[in-house]
C-alpha cells in the first residue's frame, strides 16, 4: 500500500513540529553568526540562545532579498550570508538581478521533493522538467528533487514547444515540472498537430502565478496539476496538496507573514508580507523577507498534513512583479526610459492575453512615433528579458501617482 504522505514530519502533531523548530532555532542563528560574516553584522546585538521563541524571532532585523542585489557586490559572491565557501558547494546559480545563489552538495538540496510527491510523481516514473538549467537553478531544482524521489528525469528546458510535443510523444513522462503556462502551449500545440501527450497526467508549476483560467484550461482535460511557491534563495516554502485549499508550509522553514513595511507579525488570516527563516546550515537566512504577499489559512489542511498553510502568492509586497516566471523590478523600467531621450513619465502594465502573461509599456513622448516606440520595444526586451508592446501616450496623460508597474491580473 502507498504511503500517503512523502515523509512522517508532514503528518506529526503540529505542537510537536513547533517544538522542534524552535528547538532549532538558537543553533541556527548561532551558526549564521559564527560561519556567516554577513550575518554576524546583521545579528550583531543578537544573543542566540536567546531566541527561542516566536516572539524571539520577531525582534531581529529583516534581511530582504531586495537588498541581496546591494550585498553581494560588496562582499561576492554571497554578501557574506554563506556559511559555505564556494568551493565546497556543489553548484553556484545566478538569477536575474544578478543575484547569486549557492547550493549545498545535500540531496535534495532544495527540499522540492515533498512538492513533487505532491503533485503525483512516483519512483520509476518520468519527470518531464521544462525548467532552464542554465545560470537559474529551477531546472536543477526539480532534478534533483526527482532523483531524490526515485524518478527518472527528461531535461527538457525551456521553449522549443514543438520539440517539446516530440520528445512527450516518444518518451512518455508520466509528470511535467515547469511554469503554469508552458505546460498550456505545449497541449495546445499537441492538439494543433495531432501529437499525442496524453502520457501526462500530473503535473507540479511554479515559478509564476497560477491563474484560474489556466486552472480551468487543465481541468477540462482532466489533468491533476498543483502548485509550490519557493525562491531560489530559500528553496521550497510551501506546496499545494490534492486537497487544493492553500500551500501547506515545507517542514524545514519558519514562516512569518508580517505588515509590508515592517517586520511586525500581523495576526492569521491578515494580508502581508511572506518572511522566511530557513534552517539550512550551507545558507542560514534569517528572516528574510521576500516582498511576496500572502495570508496564514485557519486551520489544518484536509489531506491530513497537520503543518500550516498559506493561502498562496497574492501579488508584490513592493511594486515588483512576475512575468512568465521572471521578475520584473521598477528600476527596469527606469533603465528604459532612461535610454531613449525625450520620454517623460512611464508605466508597465501587466495583464492577461490570449491565456499568457502581456506587458505593455505606456511611456510619455511629446509626439507618436513608431521608430521610437520600436526602438523602446527593443529596449524593454534587453532589459527585463521580456517582449512587451509599447504605446506613446501624449505628456501629463499618465496619473502622477507614483506607480511604476501595475498588475492588473487577478489572483482569485
Amino acid at each position: 500500500m502507498e504511503r500517503p504522505f512523502y515523509d512522517e514530519l508532514e503528518s506529526r502533531p503540529a505542537d510537536r513540529r513547533e517544538a522542534a523548530l524552535l528547538e532549532a532555532l538558537p543553533g541556527h542563528v548561532a551558526l549564521a553568526k559564527a560561519r556567516a560574516p554577513g550575518w554576524a553584522r546583521i545579528l550583531a546585538d543578537i544573543e542566540p540562545e536567546g531566541v527561542h521563541t516566536r516572539a524571539d524571532l520577531a525582534r531581529l532585523p529583516l534581511t530582504r532579498k531586495s537588498d541581496l542585489a546591494e550585498l553581494q557586490p560588496k562582499e561576492p559572491p554571497f554578501g557574506g550570508l554563506a556559511a559555505t565557501s564556494p568551493g565546497a558547494l556543489a553548484r553556484v546559480f545566478a538569477s536575474p538581478g544578478p543575484i547569486f545563489e549557492p547550493e549545498g552538495r545535500r540531496p535534495d538540496y532544495w527540499r522540492f521533493a515533498r512538492a513533487l510527491w505532491a503533485a503525483g510523481l512516483r519512483p520509476g516514473q518520468v519527470l518531464h522538467n521544462c525548467f532552464s538549467y542554465h545560470f537559474t537553478p529551477a531546472g536543477l531544482m526539480m532534478d534533483g528533487a526527482a532523483q531524490a524521489l526515485g524518478a527518472a528525469v527528461f531535461p527538457a528546458g525551456t521553449g522549443q514547444t514543438e520539440q517539446q510535443v516530440e520528445a512527450i510523444e516518444a518518451i512518455r513522462p508520466h509528470c511535467y515540472t515547469g511554469t503554469p503556462d508552458f505546460l498550456k502551449a505545449i497541449i495546445e500545440k499537441a492538439e494543433a498537430t495531432g501529437r499525442d501527450v496524453s502520457s501526462i497526467r500530473s503535473a507540479h508549476v511554479t515559478g509564476g502565478a497560477f491563474m484560474p483560467d489556466v486552472r480551468r484550461f487543465y481541468a477540462e482535460r482532466g489533468l491533476d496539476v498543483l502548485q509550490s511557491y519557493g525562491t531560489a534563495d530559500l528553496g521550497l516554502v510551501a506546496y499545494e496538496t490534492a486537497a487544493r485549499e492553500g500551500l501547506v508550509l515545507d517542514e524545514h522553514v519558519i514562516v512569518e507573514i508580517v505588515r509590508p513595511g515592517t517586520g511586525d507579525p500581523v495576526p492569521d488570516g491578515e494580508v502581508g508580507e511572506i518572511v522566511v527563516t530557513v534552517l539550512n546550515p550551507d545558507y542560514p537566512l534569517v528572516r528574510f523577507a521576500t516582498g511576496d504577499l500572502s495570508a496564514i489559512l485557519p486551520g489544518a489542511s484536509p489531506c491530513g498534513r497537520t503543518n500550516a498553510r498559506i493561502k498562496g502568492w497574492m501579488g508584490r509586497a513592493d511594486q515588483t512583479t512576475k512575468v512568465k516566471g521572471m521578475f520584473v523590478h521598477p528600476r527596469q523600467v527606469a533603465e528604459v526610459v532612461a535610454r531613449h531621450d525625450g520620454l517623460g513619465r512611464a508605466r508597465l502594465v501587466v495583464a492577461r492575453a490570449d491565456g499568457a502573461d502581456a506587458m505593455t509599456l505606456r511611456a510619455e513622448a511629446p509626439a507618436p512615433d513608431p521608430a521610437l516606440a520600436e526602438a523602446v520595444a527593443g529596449s524593454l526586451q534587453a532589459v527585463t528579458k521580456l517582449r512587451g508592446h509599447v504605446e506613446l501616450v501624449p505628456p501629463g496623460s499618465l496619473p502622477n501617482d507614483g506607480k511604476i508597474i501595475d498588475d492588473q491580473r487577478r489572483y482569485e
